[in-house]
């Protein structure tokens, strides 16, 4: 039915072409079909009934489950191997203002051995090299307790002043750590990366210069690390 449907809309859109010669119209006729493809290679992708019992092992049996961070890891490498350019994996549940000690050691339990997993698998299918593996948050948590302190339930604030993140793969360094916070871990204090930086970085890690990609604004040319940002050369394998 839905191949019948964009079979008809796209015989409208070539009248419509040949009325008033808007390529535009051709361009749209091809991304009908791009969502097409993309919707139809969906079931092939998400069955991993083929999967041996060793893919299991290494992700953990959390993986057998739909909608868990090692089953959404797993589908990640089936993506990957696939050729998207862009994949996302995305775990909630972070913003412990409360409960700390009661959420944080299952949120760490999702996500230790399917992120390890992830890494092993793409080593093993000679696709880690060409994926840039990037992982954080939107910023880190305060050093002291929010709320109420009692033994059992205390909570932590967001904190932007000093986090980590961590890259992995494609063009990544390995076994570097950049940068060093103070004895409280409130502040960086060396070789400080600022969002700017990280941006740069991992611009130079696809291929880009961030000094010349730009996008006019206003009437005024812009670019993602706008007038800052220093690629870390540390980084850089």
């Amino acid at each position: 039915m839905r191949r019948k449907q964009l079979d008809g809309l796209k015989e409208l859109n070539e009248l419509n072409y040949h009325q008033v010669g808007d390529p535009e119209t051709h361009t749209r006729i091809q991304q009908f079909e791009m969502a097409f493809r993309m919707q139809t290679s969906v079931p092939e992708l998400t069955n991993v009934s083929g999967e041996p019992e060793t893919t299991y092992k290494l992700y953990g049996e959390e993986a057998k489950k739909p909608g868990t961070f090692a089953s959404t890891c797993l589908l990640a490498r089936r993506l990957i191997e696939r050729g998207v350019r862009f994949v996302q994996v995305y775990h909630n549940n972070w913003d412990h203002h409360s409960n700390v000690g009661g959420r944080l050691p299952t949120q760490c339990k999702d996500i230790d051995q399917a992120t390890f997993g992830l890494i092993q698998d793409l080593k093993a299918r000679g696709l880690f090299d060409s994926t840039l593996i990037i992982w954080g948050g939107e910023f880190g948590r305060t050093i002291y307790s929010q709320g109420g302190l009692t033994k059992d339930n205390y909570g932590r604030d967001h904190h932007p002043r000093c986090f980590t993140m961590w890259l992995a793969g494609g063009g990544v360094k390995p076994g570097l750590t950049v940068g060093q916070s103070d004895e409280f871990g409130f502040n960086a204090t060396e070789d400080k990366v600022h969002v700017h930086d990280l941006q740069a970085t991992i611009l130079h890690l696809l291929g880009f210069d961030h000094t010349k990609l730009t996008f006019r604004f206003q009437g005024r040319d812009y670019r993602l690390t706008d007038v800052h940002g220093d690629v870390v050369r540390k980084l850089l394998a």
